[in-house]
Parts: structure tokens; C-alpha cells; sequence
């Protein structure tokens, strides 16, 4: 039996011309395009970057639902349910890409499914497609360099461990956190203390037509998108 090879393809942040030739060779020589679908039936982000690229009348369009939940049950019953409706279409040869904004290696839903589908189907030939990251889009809207010479760079995930964030910005030239927005404000109030604010910037939603630079004198407060960077450089 000839099985399909799962693709796993980075899209970049958000502007539909920044992802790469290969991704888009990929796009179109693929039977099927898998993408995070929302439980309202809106679009992703992932499948509004590369709308413009598909014609669906010619394509096989998976959506799959991952949803936003910490229980356990919840989460193995969906998961399982997104490797098998992908196998269906591997097991009868086709090819199946699966779009996810950013690069599929860093902070994706495709590391999680790509670890399942080896468990479950580990003869299923498994590829991925290098994209450029909303970590490189901030740095490059902003006009920001990240590293020079011998600096140092971080990017990591803000959480409310603020000891924490201290001690990386603290080691670092520049920091990029991403998923800020749960902790912005105490973030603001640790970058204030160390003299850090003047250096900091915050964008939503990066390189695409919904982008927002922030001003972040005026942020305190605010209820950022979930897509947002908060960019530090001393």
C-alpha cells in the first residue's frame, strides 16, 4: 500500500506573500490542505493567509478543531479525532498539507499532531516546511535588530512567574515574548521597574491586514489578541 506523506507547512505571520516558494509548491501540488478550523466555523488564521493561494472547488479542505481546553478527555477525544479524519486520506495515497501560521516546529499545533500520528501511524512519511515566524515579522516591522555581533536573544512564552522574566530579560540583549497578553500588565510593571520600557514594543496579529503596532505608554489595560508580540532590546 502506497501512503500519502504529511506535510506540515509554515505560513509565516500573517502577510500571504511571506511564505516560501517551497510552501507554496507544496499548496498546490497537495490533494488535501488541513488547517485549524474554529469551532463558529470562522476561518483560521493559517487559512486566511493562504486563501488567496487555493482554489477549495479543486481541493480536498480538512478542518480540524483543536480546542481551547485543559481537560484532559476533551483534548485526547479531539486530537484523536484530527489524526484519524488526516489517516483517511494518507491511507489512500494522498498527500495532505497542514498549514500552520509561523514555522511548524516552533510554538505549533502540528508538533502535537505530528507526535500522535507517529504513535498511532508510524509508517506515515511526515514532512515539514520551514516558515518565518512571527518572532522574525515583529523584528522586522519595528525595525528592531534582535542580535548583533555576540548579543543575546531569547523568545519565550510570558507567564506570571515574574522572577522569571526578570532573570531573562535580565541575561539578554532582546527578548521577544509571545502569548502576552494573559499577563501584559504585570509585564508593563516589571519592564518600568528596570528601566525597560522605552525599549519595548508590542504588536498584534504581525505583517498581516489586521496588524496593530501598539503605543505602549497607553497599553495598561488593554485586552490584547492572543496573536500578539511584546518586543524588548535594551
Amino acid at each position: 500500500m502506497t501512503l500519502g506523506t504529511l506535510y506540515g507547512l509554515g505560513v509565516g505571520p500573517g502577510d500571504p506573500e511571506l511564505i516560501t516558494v517551497k510552501a507554496f509548491r507544496k499548496l498546490q501540488e497537495c490533494p488535501v490542505i488541513a488547517y485549524p478550523k474554529k469551532l463558529k466555523g470562522s476561518k483560521s488564521y493559517a487559512h486566511r493567509i493562504v486563501e488567496m493561494y487555493i482554489n477549495p472547488m479543486e481541493k480536498n479542505m480538512l478542518g480540524l478543531v483543536f480546542p481551547m481546553t485543559k481537560d484532559e478527555d476533551t483534548l485526547r477525544e479531539e486530537w484523536a479525532k484530527s489524526v484519524e479524519a488526516i489517516y483517511t486520506y494518507l491511507s489512500q495515497g494522498q498527500d495532505v498539507a497542514f498549514v500552520t501560521e509561523g514555522d511548524p516546529m516552533l510554538f505549533s499545533t502540528f508538533i502535537h499532531l505530528m507526535k500522535l500520528m507517529k504513535e498511532t501511524y508510524p509508517s506515515i512519511p511526515i514532512e515539514t516546511v520551514a516558515g518565518i515566524s512571527s518572532f522574525n515579522g515583529s523584528a522586522n516591522r519595528l525595525g528592531i535588530p534582535l542580535a548583533d555581533g555576540d548579543d543575546h536573544v531569547a523568545m519565550i512564552p510570558a507567564t506570571e512567574d515574574m522572577a522569571e522574566m526578570r532573570r531573562v530579560l535580565e541575561t539578554h540583549d532582546a527578548v521577544v515574548f509571545i502569548k502576552v497578553a494573559k499577563v501584559l500588565d504585570d509585564m508593563l510593571d516589571l519592564l518600568e521597574e528596570m528601566g525597560l520600557l522605552y525599549g519595548t514594543h508590542v504588536v498584534t496579529k504581525v505583517t498581516s491586514d489586521e496588524e496593530v503596532i501598539w503605543n505602549v505608554a497607553e497599553l495598561r489595560g488593554t485586552d490584547l489578541n492572543y496573536l500578539s508580540c511584546m518586543v524588548v532590546r535594551k
